[in-house]
């Protein structure tokens, strides 16, 4: 029996999938710790913000990273990632001057298949902030 390989587009839904499944597990672990949500998948100045959370007078711009195992998420945040986001959180923090006077931390939570998500405080410097 021949065995049907999934083309490009099949593995891009996939991948899709697997990233809104892991926002939705990294939000409800962030929930429990006590953050509020203010935004998810907010796209803005050519990058994108997956979560965006509140707690007290800190406002954490979340990067989800979700692989087979938590350990090889952790090395898919490169430099030009890094720099696509610090974009987009700095926009978005112009644009929203409600928030002036409190912290900002760029976050991560690494989702791995089957184990608990790890949240990662100020996980990376927000450049430019």
């Amino acid at each position: 029996m021949r065995r049907v390989l999934p083309n490009h587009a099949d593995r891009r839904r996939a991948a899709y999938r697997r990233g809104h499944r892991a926002e939705w597990i990294a939000l409800g672990s962030l929930m429990l710790k006590g953050y509020w949500p203010i935004g998810r998948r907010v796209s803005i100045a050519g990058g994108e913000i997956d979560l965006v959370v509140q707690r007290w007078n800190t406002i954490a711009f979340v990067e989800v990273k979700a692989r087979t195992r938590r350990d090889e998420a952790r090395e898919a945040i490169d430099a030009a990632k890094r720099r696509r986001f610090s974009r987009a959180v700095r926009a978005w923090v112009g644009r929203n001057t409600w928030c002036a006077g409190m912290t900002f931390r760029a976050d991560a939570v690494f989702v791995g298949a089957r184990e608990w998500p790890a949240h990662v405080a100020d996980a990376f410097t927000i450049e430019g902030l």
